[in-house]
């Protein structure tokens, strides 16, 4: 009788191993090469040597692929979606250690030798010889792993319940994997008649503050979205700077109007979500010169529980017409005092009516050529070429400047919910007491995972129309970014996320609690879905 490969606490952590060491930075030749590899290991499982066409590597974009395996009970219908992504987080944090950062054995021993590098919270942990150290081990290959162990028991075990393994690139930057991957979830669904019962994800716990120690599932993910500005003054000499207005100085006020702002901060279930930052702030001045920039570019981060884009879209114009007011009145007051005559009022206005007046003004044509010519330089980003897409279109359209133009830059992740959903109650209800029954761990259910994850990408819901104004504002949409917001509305299923304790997700000190990830969340997963999950057959 053939025993099962990664049922044992030492056989989980062989698996994590190997799996780390299989470098997979995002936009890697590693990353576009991973899926290969976890194809090969699972085609070790039996039940996919007898069904090796249930294993399927699909395009996702940049010769990289996402893996889906399929495990299908002859009797059950009802199917639990196992979702990972297998992309990490560059390593040059890791200094001279860099060689090794993807080698949690010999990573870890290596820190023992320097451990009064660490931080004091990390030193202690390396010490404790419970946790270890390694990029991606925690975030989030130890996640992979379990799905691994799983669908390879239940296909040996037979369990009543359909099982897809879905693993995915890309997650860490603009989710494309994912987004790619709900169109063929719905392909399966419809080929092997299957019905969508749960989404579990295996995201790694993350503290809510720092020194947080408690465990944690997740029955929902926090939403993230980027309201963006572009800044066109008038340019001038450094020597006649009132002859200009600098798009710095308009950048500035409404810097200063969206950090931190409260008026974006919800509070849903208890939690409240962090406060919106500026991820990025520049101009668009490529070399030194007496010239003042006049162009400017700025990305604000802020997450979600319940608006959707068009409410946010309303909040960000209102912080931005106050802002302009306030630049406005002091610009005002700067050129009475040098006693000049102002260059003009900042307006405000959205990328949809920017692209309005430019089509009425060169015609359609011309603004899908703009549209076109950026998007075809591969050397850009998403982010990049939505602000270069506006940069032609307002050095044509100056007669509208100074302004500042609202736009949606990627990536957004829609925040998802399944709290209320009775079949979640029940599983977390489960996990708590199995948690405290077999190991004596308290677990607290957090409504909002505060991470950001691929399950913002199923169980949509927004009937509003919300998406509209961020299809209508982001420039490259419809180009190199899209998000299948109708066909996530047909993956309709509630959302679960139960993952192994770690620390330090994308520091140096990246680490993976080893009780929790070897032996606690294995048995919890398994057992979940064994008591609650499957069907009776």
């Amino acid at each position: 009788m053939t025993k099962l490969m990664w049922s044992t606490p030492e056989a989980l952590r062989a698996l994590l191993n190997e799996v780390v060491s299989w470098k997979s930075m995002t936009l890697s030749d590693g990353e576009r090469e991973f899926p290969f590899k976890v194809q090969s290991k699972l085609q070790d499982i039996p039940y996919f040597q007898a069904h090796p066409e249930q294993i399927e590597l699909t395009d996702a974009d940049l010769g990289r692929k996402f893996l889906t395996a399929l495990y299908i009970h002859p009797q059950a219908k009802e199917t639990i979606v196992l979702l990972s992504h297998f992309d990490t987080v560059n390593t040059e944090e890791y200094g001279d250690l860099e060689i090794l950062a993807c080698e949690p054995e010999m990573l870890t021993k290596a820190f023992f030798e320097r451990k009064n590098e660490l931080p004091d919270e990390a030193r202690i942990d390396l010490e404790s010889g419970n946790y270890l150290f390694g990029r991606g081990t925690m975030d989030m290959k130890m996640g992979l792993v379990l799905h691994m162990g799983l669908i390879e028991k239940a296909s040996k075990e037979q369990w009543p319940i359909n099982l897809i393994l879905l693993t995915v690139p890309d997650e860490e930057t603009n989710s494309l994997g994912m987004r790619a991957a709900v169109s063929k979830l719905i392909e399966l669904r419809t080929q092997h008649d299957l019905s969508y019962k749960l989404f579990l994800n295996s995201e790694p716990v993350f503290a809510q503050q720092p020194g947080d120690d408690k465990y944690y599932l997740y029955s929902g993910s926090i939403g993230k979205i980027m309201p963006s500005a572009f800044f066109y003054g008038m340019e001038t000499h450094v020597g006649e700077p009132l002859s200009g207005i600098s798009a710095n100085y308009i950048a500035a006020f409404l810097t200063q109007h969206m950090e931190y702002n409260p008026i974006f901060q919800e509070t849903v279930l208890g939690e409240k979500m962090p406060l919106p930052v500026s991820l990025q702030q520049k101009d668009l001045k490529m070399e030194y010169s007496a010239q003042t920039p006049y162009r400017a570019t700025a990305l604000y981060n802020v997450f979600l529980m319940k608006r959707n884009a068009a409410e946010i879209m309303d909040l960000f114009e209102q912080v931005a017409i106050k802002a302009a007011d306030e630049c406005n009145a002091s610009y005002q007051m700067i050129c009475s005092r040098e006693g000049v005559r102002p260059v003009g009022n900042i307006s405000v206005m959205r990328y949809d009516d920017l692209l309005k007046h430019a089509v009425s003004k060169f015609g359609e044509e011309y603004v899908q050529t703009v549209k076109m010519t950026v998007s075809e330089n591969y050397e850009m980003d998403d982010r990049e070429k939505s602000f270069r897409i506006i940069d032609t279109l307002m050095i044509h359209c100056q007669e509208l400047a100074p302004a500042m133009v609202l736009l949606y830059a990627p990536p957004y992740y829609p925040a998802v919910n399944s709290s209320n959903n009775p079949l979640v109650e029940e599983c977390v209800k489960f996990v708590k007491e199995f948690g405290a029954r077999n190991f004596n761990r308290s677990i607290k259910r957090i409504h909002y995972f505060n991470g950001i994850s691929d399950l913002s990408y199923v169980n949509y819901d927004d009937n509003s129309g919300g998406w509209q104004v961020f299809e209508a504002n982001t420039p490259v949409w419809g180009d190199t970014y899209t998000i299948p917001f109708n066909e996530m509305r047909e993956l309709q299923a509630p959302v679960l996320n139960v993952g192994p304790f770690g620390k330090d997700a994308h520091r140096r000190t990246e680490r993976l609690q080893m009780q929790s990830a070897f032996v606690e969340v294995p048995q919890i997963l398994e057992n979940m879905i064994k008591s609650v999950l499957c069907e009776k057959i």
